[in-house]
């Protein structure tokens, strides 16, 4: 800093401090950048402008593609209402939006897969080296196999313990294929739709024959109860082949992609639906890519309740688009809803004979191990073939009257085993228990329940020595009856048998039943 003297008088001299050239300098350059700050220069204003058009054209281009999404979702619904049974408006993926769908369904697949036994079972080990991988792909398919045809019309958590229990005692399609009919179904028994169980044992067998699990689906489908649907998931799940699988979850993921109202249920439906589902099908991991799918209409995309929020896929669904341009419709609209058939009412008398060597009294409280009840098989064609049930006999309309029912089973009865039971047999006791409707998919099956305790003259040896029977037929004791695979509907019927008894011990412990007894064979 200098100081500047003035020329005063001596006695009033003063300093004024005057700032040094270099502070003045950088005093000027501070508030130069201090200006720059506040006031852009050209070519930063220049560069802001462009960063604000890209953005704004960004965005236009958003709206573009919105607008056509919309539109396009409009137009397919229109179509849709219009042709009501035919695809042949509605354009494939694109190859760039396929791949993408694609790669967005893996991603989401590989970190929210639920954890399943038989995806265990499938994933991992050797596919196709020498003898060693070709053992390993076969135990997969079979395990995919077994898996998908219990998962057929049955829930996930359903069918966990059934598969569990079916693995440990039939690992391989080998161990099945030496089962018998009638093992397979005590291990199915309660999964329902028996036929499945069927189908599955006599295509181990032709499996086995043939000496060699097929690898394609097309080789799939020759065996006895594969159609497209389970040879897809085996081929491409455990033989890793690029084909489509389409079920009901399928069906629905795919109809809301595409907006698709055409009735799901009609065939140039289902067709368009599998050459869509082909196209999303990845090559180099289409196992995965057929469970993502499946997957994801399984969790997210619900029938009722879709979490399009979470769901990996939604900016490229038609129906969710539509649904937010449109207050009238919605995602769950999607696929378009089918009448269902109506179910058929049918009526039966179900009669449980019990055979007794005991007391009236020990005949209800089971204190008597000696005790079986009576099992006929059904027909080896049909609803429930070959399975086992109580004597049970069709009626052509629902009889209310409680003689008249006795009448049609005492001539069942006398038709089946070929011999009058009154002449070999006193009755304990005949009671109606009650009423109970079995449902089956297309059936309401009204059971009315009778129980018939009779005592062979002779025991039980000389019972079985007399009589024929125009079916199979055993005698069951109560241990076997809790540990046999009967179907649900034959075990509500034991259960309403067992919980009548109790109540009459309750009721009565003392009296005596042969007295009680109004009607006889």
């Amino acid at each position: 800093m200098r100081t500047l003297v003035l020329h005063q008088p001596l006695a009033a001299k003063a300093s004024i401090p005057i700032p040094d050239p270099p502070q003045i300098s950088s005093s000027m350059e501070a508030a130069g950048r201090r200006r720059r700050k506040v006031c852009p220069t050209m070519e930063e204003n220049a560069q802001k402008k462009t960063a604000t058009e890209a953005s704004r054209a960004a965005e236009e281009e958003k709206v573009k593609k919105r607008t056509a999404v919309k539109a396009s979702a409009r137009q397919c619904h229109r179509e849709g209402m219009d042709s009501g049974s035919t695809l042949g408006d509605i354009e494939d993926f694109p190859a760039d939006e396929a791949q993408r769908l694609r790669a967005a369904l893996l991603r989401w697949y590989d970190v929210h897969r639920r954890v399943l036994p038989w995806r265990t079972a499938s994933s991992g080990g050797i596919r196709g080296n020498g003898d060693e991988g070709k053992e390993v792909d076969q135990d997969r398919a079979y395990a995919v196999w077994v898996s998908e045809v219990m998962l057929q019309q049955t829930r996930v958590q359903t069918v966990i313990a059934y598969y569990n229990r079916w693995m440990d005692k039939w690992p391989t399609v080998h161990h099945l294929a030496s089962a018998s009919q009638e093992e397979v179904n005590e291990v199915w028994a309660g999964l329902g739709y028996y036929r499945r169980a069927r189908f599955l044992l006599e295509g181990a067998k032709s499996i086995v024959q043939e000496g060699e699990f097929p690898r394609t689906a097309s080789e799939l489908r020759k065996v006895r109860g594969i159609g497209d649907y389970t040879a897809g998931a085996i081929a491409s799940i455990a033989f890793n082949e690029a084909v489509p699988v389409v079920d009901g979850n399928v069906v629905r993921v795919i109809s809301r992609l595409k907006a698709i109202s055409a009735n799901p249920k009609k065939s140039t439906t289902v067709k368009g639906i599998w050459k869509l589902a082909a196209q999303l099908v990845d090559p180099l991991r289409p196992g995965d890519s057929n469970q993502a799918m499946m997957e994801l209409g399984a969790t997210l995309c619900s029938t009722t309740s879709p979490g399009c929020s979470a769901c990996p896929i939604s900016e490229a669904c038609l129906a969710l688009s539509l649904s937010r341009s449109s207050g009238s419709t919605d995602v769950t609209d999607y696929p378009s809803k089918v009448a269902k058939t109506k179910q058929r009412h049918d009526f039966a008398a179900v009669c449980v004979v019990q055979l007794t060597e005991g007391s009236d009294e020990e005949s209800l409280s089971g204190r008597k191990n000696n005790d079986v009840l009576l099992l006929v098989k059904r027909p080896e064609e049909g609803l429930l073939a070959g399975l086992w049930e109580f004597p049970t006999v069709l009626l052509d309309e629902e009889v209310i009257d409680v003689g008249t029912r006795r009448k049609i089973v005492d001539k069942y009865l006398k038709e089946l085993f070929l011999i009058n039971l009154k002449e070999i047999c006193n009755v304990i006791l005949r009671e109606d228990v009650g009423k109970y409707v079995h449902i089956f998919s297309h059936i309401r099956l009204h059971m009315h329940v009778e129980l018939l305790i009779l005592k062979p003259e002779g025991g039980l040896r000389q019972f079985s020595e007399k009589i024929q029977c125009t079916s199979a037929w055993k005698c069951v004791d109560g241990k076997s009856m809790k540990n046999m695979g009967l179907t649900s509907g034959v075990r509500k019927v034991y259960n309403m048998i067992q919980d009548y008894k109790k109540k009459q011990l309750l009721q009565r412990p003392k009296l005596s039943l042969r007295k009680k007894c109004k009607s006889s064979i």
